[in-house]
């Protein structure tokens, strides 16, 4: 169980980093106006929750390097040293997206619904989590093959 965790923490970092790709692309193109991580840090952080704060770029990289990692710790186990279809490391992903922009981070007021938000940013999203979920379940299973270490 430990060597499928550090496996898919391993497979998440490199897919948070793949992700983060498409969101900065995402910004850069105009599509939306600021990173989703960095706005929950910001609602979470002292002070107004809408207000920029010291930091919050940072703390934002941080904390979605940390989330990616955790989540991806939890599909090595999930996958269980087995090779797994690229395409349920896509619905892995999509599931943290749908729980997250359709429920905690709108139930704690940070961003609206997906369906109520900006299209521009929920379609980088949906594209950033769907390449964070195929190149995790490519990580983990080049990680899982019998000749990796």
């Amino acid at each position: 169980m430990i060597r499928d965790l550090i496996k898919g923490a391993a497979g998440g970092a490199l897919a948070t980093a793949a992700m983060s790709g498409v969101m900065v692309a995402g910004s850069r193109m105009g599509l939306m106006p600021d990173q989703p991580p960095k706005r929950i840090v910001r609602a979470l952080l002292p002070g107004h929750r809408h207000q920029p704060k010291p930091g919050e770029g940072v703390a934002g990289a941080l904390a979605h390097a940390g989330f990616g990692i955790t989540l991806g710790s939890l599909y090595g186990v999930l996958a269980r040293g087995r090779r797994v279809p690229a395409a349920a490391g896509v619905g892995y992903a999509l599931t943290i997206w749908a729980s997250s922009y359709q429920g905690w981070i709108p139930g704690l007021g940070i961003l609206p619904r997906a369906s109520q938000d900006r299209r521009g940013r929920q379609a980088v999203m949906v594209a950033g989590h769907v390449v964070y979920g195929t190149v995790l379940a490519l990580a983990v299973n080049r990680l899982n093959a019998p000749d990796s270490p």
